[in-house]
């Protein structure tokens, strides 16, 4: 029999868990059991967990802040059942979403999934325009929204679960504060282990509310990629260095149009943002969402492509270890 513990690691965030409790409430398949992590939040969620004790199985722990891969540890080695679901308590699921992910694992045989993550209905416009620039074929390739766009699929900690067996064997989560949830994919991999895509266990993901903490936290992704590529260069792709490809292209594009008179480059970016407004409002069929895509989608090339060049050549170039360019990405127990 296939058993879950659900994981929860949360900083905070006392109206998100409020709501990603209600849904896992509402689920159609009961028996799976909670598992709490608080990570040194400066407000007490003990209340908003009391109200759920009568519907839920659920374990609450509070703990000194150590980021979030750490705090997953600590619930995984707190967890009783045979897989562990990791959430983030940023989202909400479906009322089938334990029973789908039951009857996936029942079936495809594999060592750790995953799932896509999209926006409700409910969100604002922005959300939806983030959603889009992070799940759209013309920005990530779509290789968090769609099984058709990936050949091996990285999990991610938003949406992943794991055999707690195989989690166990690589050591779970690693010391890495961003980025730690494709470490442990390629780990698995590295290990013998497989992972899958299951298209009916997406989560409503609402990620960042303003285009300032959206920027920075796509910067940070493109910091820990040349991380990622170090720790397992045998996955790395060219396709990783396409935001940076796409921030260069930019900037020799301003300078041929002032310098040189000759506005080909920048034409070319003009196309591809015309490209992203009506395949947004194709998504979407909201001109507001598709109009704010753009920004989003920019964004996030813009910040992840600088981010990432910066990380690739402190570590690269100037020869500077991971921790020492990057203090703040890695944590210690």
């Amino acid at each position: 029999m296939n058993t879950l513990s659900i994981i929860i690691a949360i900083y905070n965030r006392k109206d998100e868990l409020f709501e990603l409790l209600t849904s896992l409430s509402l689920q159609t398949d009961k028996d799976f059991e909670i598992l709490i992590v608080d990570d040194g939040s400066l407000v007490d969620l003990r209340p908003t967990v009391e109200l759920f004790h009568d519907r839920l199985n659920i374990q609450f722990f509070r703990k000194d802040n150590s980021g979030p891969g750490l705090s997953r540890n600590y619930g995984a080695r707190r967890a009783k059942n045979d897989w562990l679901v990791f959430v983030d308590s940023d989202v909400i699921v479906e009322q089938d979403y334990v029973q789908n992910i039951k009857k996936n694992i029942a079936k495809v045989p594999c060592d750790a999934f995953g799932g896509a993550d999209k926006a409700h209905r409910g969100f604002n416009l922005m959300q939806k325009a983030i959603s889009y620039s992070m799940t759209s074929v013309f920005t990530t390739g779509g290789i968090r929204g769609s099984k058709k766009a990936v050949t091996k699929f990285q999990p991610r900690s938003f949406n992943m679960g794991v055999r707690k067996s195989a989690f166990e064997k690589v050591g779970g989560f690693s010391e890495m504060r961003i980025g730690e949830d494709p470490d442990l994919s390629m780990t698995l991999w590295e290990n013998g282990f497989t992972t899958a895509f299951f298209d009916d266990i997406g989560v409503y993901h609402k990620r960042r509310v303003d285009f300032g903490k959206f920027s920075k936290q796509v910067y940070q992704f493109g910091c820990a990629r040349p991380i990622l590529n170090q720790r397992h260069p045998q996955y790395v792709k060219i396709s990783f260095a396409f935001p940076s490809l796409f921030l260069i292209g930019y900037v020799l594009g301003f300078i041929e149009y002032f310098f040189f008179e000759r506005g080909f480059i920048l034409a070319m970016y003009g196309l591809y943002t015309f490209v992203v407004f009506f395949h947004a409002l194709l998504k979407t069929g909201n001109v507001s969402i598709a109009a704010m895509a753009i920004i989003a989608t920019y964004i996030q090339m813009f910040s992840y492509g600088y981010g990432f060049l910066k990380s690739w050549i402190l570590m690269n170039v100037m020869r500077m270890k991971p921790e020492d360019a990057f203090p703040k990405h890695f944590h210690k127990e």
